[in-house]
This record gives structure tokens, C-alpha cells and sequence, in this order.
């Protein structure tokens, strides 16, 4: 039979959850979803033809018995939430910010272990095309050993989520501790946890406000910038997240004894520096045509990728949702390790106190 689901938190990533779980009909089924305004949840059931809908989730743990719960609710609620689903039998996928932090995180796969239960959280982004494409490189050595990595995630806070950040006061990214930057660093710590052995590197961070306008409440102290640098015994890595450089992108660089590799997310593209082969002005002409070849040969794996349905937005999500459902029925690994999210949380943990300790002191 197929793996029984339900959906607490009806926003706007709730529906990528469903219409990639409905594209896998013989493995999970959604029998309801549950939000606290009833008639989030009663839209989202409409339009994609789920039966039940809820308001109250412990009233839909008991009517649904769902084997899985999907945790798509603003992170102040994903303990408790997670603790409800796993204590009623259901393994649990909770959307990023696993938690508020380190502490519960622990808390909450300490319960799913007891309870012989599995969770896993959004970092769907492992799972996309290039990230998939990066991992082939890196298991044929073709980098050699990891010496740096850089990540660049940047943010539109003209775009319709950052719109109603800055718009509403009471959103809850200003509830979060780490505000903006807390509710989007995770995009750049699992792609270094990945390349990093450490549990615990040394990690310095610092960010700021580049916003000219003010409105005279707590939106003012929301920070729009981070950097931060990440010292691991073999390797290190430096994390960028920008509400204002253009173009917005997301793109990561690792750098190996052997060769570098650009990893595009927005492009989906992966490419590698290569290096000077011929001499003198010869050796500086070829590159760029070698470039090109490249970029012309990921171009045409997108069209291939596109023909076959598999160039979409949340490719990575499905592949991660199923890689999870995998692991419920098969007994295969869980996509994610929970040493990775308690490494990420820790992380997140700190560079939280770092960014806010140099907010109190300016």
C-alpha cells in the first residue's frame, strides 16, 4: 500500500510538497492536510484534490493515522510539531530551519530514534541536477582532495517572500533569532557540511544592514549581509549571503588539488577551470573556447533533462522525498545523516550569537 501522508502548514512550499508527492502515486498518497486558518487548508485540499482538511493537527494525527508528516509551518513551530508526529508513529520531514536550535534539534532526533522513527529536513538543493552531477565528480576524484569552498547564496528582498518580510512587522523571520540570515544560511552550510569533516571548525561570521530605508520598528534590525569564514582541518570555506548583489544567484566553487569546479544552481551548470596546457598566448586563448564546449555541452544535458520532465524547480525536492520514502519502506539510508543536521544547527547556532553579539556592540 501506499505510504499514507499529511501536510501540517498549507503557505505556498506546501504546494511543491504535494504535486511532487502525487507524482508518485504507487509510493505515497496525501489523505490530508492542516492549517491553522482553516481555509488555507481547505484551498490547498480543493485545488489538489485531497479529502481531508484540518485546523486542529492532533485531530488529524488520530482521523488519518498518516505514516509520514510533512512539516512545511514557520520553524517556531517545528518542535513541537515533529514531537506530536513522531509520538503518534508517523516519521517526520521537516522544511528548513530544522529548529531554533542545537538543543532542539538534539532533542527532536533523540525522540525519532527511541521511537525507532525517520526524519529528514528540506535541503532539497543536494538533490538538484548539478548537486547530483558534483557528487559524481567528487566520488571519481576528479577535484582530488578538498583544499577550499565558496558559496554564494544570494536574495531578492523585492521579490514577493522578502516583499512581505519587510512589510509586515509581525512576520515571523523577525521572530526567528537570526532573522533573515537564520531562516537562509542552512542553503549555504549543507553545501560545505558535505566537503567538511569537522563537527565542530572554527567558524567566524559577521554581518550588517545595507538597507538605506528605515521604518522606525524592529524590521530595522533585520541584517541583509553575512560573511563568514569556516576553518576545518584539511579544508576551508567561505559563505556569502547578499540581499543586494545582482544578479541573485546561488553558485558554489570547490577547489581541489586537482582541478576547480563551478557549480551553478540557477544556470545548472557545472564546469570545470581546467588549466594552461600549451604555452604563451596560445595557452591563454584556449581556455575560453574550452569554456564554451563546456557550457555548450551543459546546455544541451538541460534539454535533455527538459525532454524527459526533469528540468523543473523542485526536481531536487522530489528526488529527496523519495529518497526518504525509500528509506521508510526499504530500510535503505536516509537521504541526510543526522550527524549533518546536528552539524548545521550547531553551526547556525553560532554564527546566530556571533551576527547578533556584533549587532549589540555597533
Amino acid at each position: 500500500m501506499p505510504l499514507k501522508i499529511a501536510i501540517v502548514g498549507c503557505g505556498k512550499i506546501a504546494d511543491g510538497h504535494i504535486e511532487e508527492i502525487q507524482k508518485m502515486p504507487e509510493v505515497a498518497r496525501v489523505v490530508g492536510v492542516c492549517d491553522l486558518e482553516i481555509l488555507m487548508a481547505e484551498q490547498v485540499a480543493l485545488r489538489y484534490g485531497i479529502a481531508k482538511f484540518y485546523d486542529h493537527f492532533e485531530r488529524m494525527l488520530e482521523a488519518e493515522r498518516p505514516d509520514v508528516v510533512h512539516i512545511t509551518t514557520p520553524p517556531q513551530s517545528h518542535l513541537s510539531l515533529a514531537l506530536a508526529a513522531i509520538d503518534a508513529g508517523c516519521h517526520v520531514y521537516v522544511e528548513k530551519p530544522f529548529t531554533l536550535d542545537a538543543a532542539d534539534a538534539r532533542k527532536l532526533l533523540a525522540r525519532a530514534e527511541q521511537a525507532g522513527r525517520k526524519v529528514t529536513i528540506g535541503y532539497s538543493y543536494l538533490f538538484d541536477p548539478p548537486a547530483l552531477d558534483m557528487s559524481t565528480l567528487l566520488a571519481q576524484g576528479v577535484l582530488g582532495d578538498i583544499v577550499h569552498v565558496e558559496v554564494f547564496y544570494g536574495y531578492n528582498l523585492a521579490g514577493a517572500f522578502g516583499s512581505a518580510i519587510l512589510g509586515d512587522a509581525g512576520h515571523w523571520v523577525h521572530r526567528l533569532p537570526g532573522r533573515l540570515i537564520h531562516n537562509n544560511v542552512d542553503h549555504i552550510l549543507y553545501r560545505v557540511t558535505e566537503l567538511l569533516e569537522d563537527d565542530r571548525p572554527k567558524l567566524t561570521a559577521f554581518a550588517s544592514v545595507r538597507r538605506p530605508n528605515r521604518v522606525g520598528d524592529s524590521r530595522d534590525q533585520m541584517q541583509d549581509e553575512l560573511r563568514m569564514v569556516i576553518e576545518g582541518a584539511r579544508t576551508t570555506a567561505y559563505g556569502t549571503f547578499s540581499s543586494h548583489i545582482r544578479p541573485a544567484g546561488y553558485f558554489v566553487r570547490v577547489c581541489g588539488t586537482k582541478n576547480t569546479a563551478h557549480v551553478d544552481y540557477a544556470k545548472r551548470t557545472v564546469t570545470l577551470e581546467g588549466g594552461r596546457s600549451l604555452p604563451s598566448a596560445v595557452g591563454r586563448l584556449v581556455p575560453a573556447f574550452e569554456q564554451a564546449l563546456q557550457f555548450a555541452r551543459e546546455g544541451g544535458k538541460n534539454v535533455a533533462r527538459f525532454a524527459r520532465s526533469d528540468f523543473h524547480y523542485f526536481s531536487g525536492l522530489n528526488r529527496l522525498i523519495a529518497l526518504f520514502y525509500k528509506s521508510i519502506t526499504e530500510g535503505s539510508p536516509l537521504p541526510i545523516s543526522y550527524r549533518d543536521i546536528l552539524r548545521i544547527a550547531w553551526m547556525i547556532d553560532e554564527i546566530v550569537r556571533q551576527i547578533n553579539a556584533g549587532a549589540a556592540s555597533r
